[in-house]
């Protein structure tokens, strides 16, 4: 299996180490034509606006949703979980619109309010998931066909899976459990991986 991680700007490398743990072939990816023959695709965090100007410029929005309307899955964390949904507030960029979810940008605040939280995440079993928020935003509406993987004790949403789609507001790739990076290898590629031509 080989998963691209969008590599553009913001925690690519980090992404790419813990799939390697894994023993799964991670790379970064920067063209359309690198999108030949995955088995999924991370958006990681970083910075949502440079993100989403960066890949309409380097023409990798239109590919990445072609594909994840294929059964590709796909993986946003933080900023990715901004540019997967289907509409942010505290944005002025559009987004990909392919999760039915609203979020809200930066939701917890600025750099000086990350925190880190034990989060009881049932899919990953009965052991708390450490969950680094930096800057994160969280989900603010969730739509038909949305299963909540994850809240806050306020009840706050912050993971969640739409068929093949995953998002989540904190940053696995910044811990050293390796949960749910291996959540995401179990969702259905069906025949999506053979897809190509980008």
């Amino acid at each position: 299996m080989r998963i691209g991680i969008i590599a553009l700007q913001g925690g690519f490398a980090e992404h790419i180490a813990m799939f390697s743990r894994l023993g799964v072939d991670a790379f970064p990816i920067r063209l359309p034509s690198q999108l030949d023959r995955l088995g999924g695709i991370v958006i990681p965090g970083g910075e949502s606006t440079t993100l989403n100007r960066l890949m309409s410029e380097y023409a990798l929005i239109e590919p990445i949703r072609e594909l994840a309307e294929q059964g590709l899955p796909v993986w946003g964390t933080c900023a990715g979980m901004v540019l997967l949904a289907k509409k942010a507030s505290n944005s002025a960029n559009g987004t990909l619109g392919l999760m039915n979810i609203e979020v809200e940008r930066n939701a917890f605040g600025r750099q000086v309010d990350s925190f880190e939280s034990d989060l009881s995440i049932p899919a990953l079993g009965d052991c708390p998931f450490p969950g680094v928020f930096i800057r994160a935003p969280l989900i603010r509406t969730l739509g038909a066909g949305v299963e909540v993987l994850c809240r806050l004790p306020n009840g706050t949403a912050v993971a969640a899976r739409e068929e093949n789609r995953l998002v989540c507001s904190f940053h696995p790739e910044l811990t050293d459990d390796v949960r749910f990076h291996r959540y995401f290898l179990t969702l259905d590629r069906g025949d999506a991986f053979t897809k190509s031509s980008y």
